[in-house]
């Protein structure tokens, strides 16, 4: 077949490919799709019971506001996947994807030297710089396609979980019920999800959102006499919120405005206002003691052994905190949820050992371990590349969380995360649309990661948990400077007081102004 050649490819059609789909259109770009529809992990990752964990309006596009966005309901996956479809209809987004498209492998055909040393030059030069293989339903031949750009939009999330290693004989073979992870939990619907739990003495591992959400709805599932429990297998401990409010204020107070921000590090701070960081850090810590002695008197942490020994703030500080559903400690409360710590455990026969010598039955063990989006990627990038996704540190090295500045003629969407993911992607595809328009230039490629290492280097003194990529506690700054490189204003409010003390969202970027 001949290779099909085009301006700009996007791969990934969930949230972040269809923001860059949107804001490219002008290229009329071709989004490749490995399923039947969009969605991404809003589509293939969530069960019954899953929800957004912020209210609409911190959920939304710029320029495509929800129906009922002044609903304080939090809007379960469909409502999201029919927010996404309605945005990607009106905006006429659907006509550039192509549909069950695999990319199974990408090609380095442009310049090796191009763009690795000084400034950068125009993006778009009129010669293809990458070739991609699809695969289409399953067929056994390949269709190449040429790029002059290409926008990674596969996501950190899904398609490749990360599975636990384990001493020999000590794995899932040993054991003699059945093992699965949440991605394959999702792909159930709710008769067979239940059925797989009903009556099971159900092991889950893991204590983030979605180990959470899972172990709810297995002791919804186990309800009377007959029920087993669901024990939650816990190695790490993080801070859980029941709603957001603490102490009667709104919980973006704390961390949501330009005024709460003011006290946490920024890139390029310089170095008075470094002083004044560490001289405001009492502050700081002030904010986080007092949403963990209010969650400690709302929630029976110590009873359960479920109080985390870290600051709140470093679970905020990288993307961690989990909104808890409102019948978890209900249930717990039954007796229905169960809770073992632990920092080894391994299988055996009968179900899950541990480093303490105690034993779990199990019929069922759920791993809600995550998922490996490094992996994702570095199977279909070619050499050398694959060995630039990320920095010793463990952290993808990219500049306005898009751009890594020694891959020439890529950008990389939904990589970065923050409060709002949404948000986070549609403002760096607005900045990438920009910069692929030419209406302003990339630093060179020492400026670009001597600012990624900066940011790395707040995140890596904030948290023990930087590896995430988090801007949480910087997000307002970083949304400056994109507007800055842009040419916009990035005070977008209309008065000083709102500037200081009301929360950013998306809806305040909705002018190029």
């Amino acid at each position: 077949m001949a290779v099909i050649r085009s301006k700009i490819g996007i791969i990934g059609g969930g949230i972040s490919g269809i923001a860059a789909a949107k804001q490219l259109a002008k290229y009329e770009p071709i989004v490749f799709e490995a399923t039947n529809c969009i969605g991404g992990v809003w589509q293939h990752c969530s069960y019954r019971s899953t929800k957004l964990q912020t209210p609409r309006c911190d959920y939304e596009f710029s320029d495509f506001p929800w129906a009922q966005r002044d609903n304080t309901s939090f809007p379960t996956y469909q409502e999201i996947l029919d927010y996404l479809d309605s945005y990607a209809q009106h905006f006429d987004v659907l006509k550039f994807v192509k549909f069950n498209s695999k990319v199974v492998e990408i090609k380095f055909v442009g310049d090796r030297e191009m763009n690795y040393f000084g400034a950068y030059g125009s993006l778009l030069t009129g010669n293809p710089v990458w070739e991609v293989a699809v695969r289409t339903n399953q067929s056994e031949t390949l269709q190449w396609y040429a790029f002059e750009f290409l926008v990674m939009c596969t996501g950190k999330y899904g398609d490749i979980p990360n599975i636990p290693n384990f001493p020999q004989k000590k794995g899932p073979e040993v054991f003699k019920g059945q093992v699965l992870h949440t991605l394959d939990y999702s792909k159930l619907d709710q008769e067979a999800s239940t059925r797989l739990v009903k009556g099971k003495k159900v092991a889950v591992v893991g204590y983030k959102k979605s180990a959470i959400d899972l172990a709810v709805e297995c002791a919804e599932a186990n309800q009377g006499p007959d029920g087993q429990p669901c024990t939650m297998v816990v190695r790490t401990l993080h801070w859980t919120v029941p709603h957001y409010s603490i102490w009667g204020l709104p919980f973006y107070l704390f961390y949501s405005t330009r005024s709460s921000q003011f006290l946490h590090e920024r890139p390029n701070q310089g170095l008075l206002r470094s002083m004044l960081c560490h001289m405001l850090s009492p502050m700081r810590r002030a904010a986080s003691k007092s949403i963990e002695s209010y969650l400690e008197w709302k929630l029976p942490l110590e009873k359960y052994g479920l109080k985390p020994e870290h600051p709140f703030e470093e679970d905020y500080a990288s993307c961690q905190m989990a909104i808890l559903p409102e019948n978890f400690f209900s249930e717990a409360d039954k007796g229905k949820i169960l809770f073992k710590r632990t920092s080894k455990w391994w299988f055996w026969e009968g179900g899950v050992e541990f480093d303490d010598n105690t034993k779990l039955e199990a019929d069922v063990v759920i791993l809600a371990t995550g998922f490996n989006g490094k992996k994702k990627l570095k199977a279909i990038l070619p050499d050398p590349f694959r060995s630039l996704v990320e920095f010793p540190s463990g952290m993808i090295p990219l500049y306005r969380g898009t751009i890594h500045p020694l891959i020439p003629n890529m950008a990389f969407v939904g990589y970065l995360e923050s409060v709002s993911n949404l948000h986070s992607a549609e403002i760096r595809c607005i900045w990438l649309s920009r910069l692929v328009d030419d209406l302003f230039k990339l630093p060179s490629v020492e400026k670009m990661l001597e600012q990624i290492t900066q940011e790395m280097e707040i995140m890596k003194r904030t948290t023990r948990f930087y590896k995430r990529n988090c801007i949480s506690t910087f997000s307002i700054n970083h949304s400056d400077e994109i507007c800055k490189e842009m040419g916009w204003q990035f005070w977008r409010k209309t008065n000083w007081l709102a500037e200081a003390f009301s929360p950013y969202n998306s809806h305040d970027y909705a002018d190029a102004k």
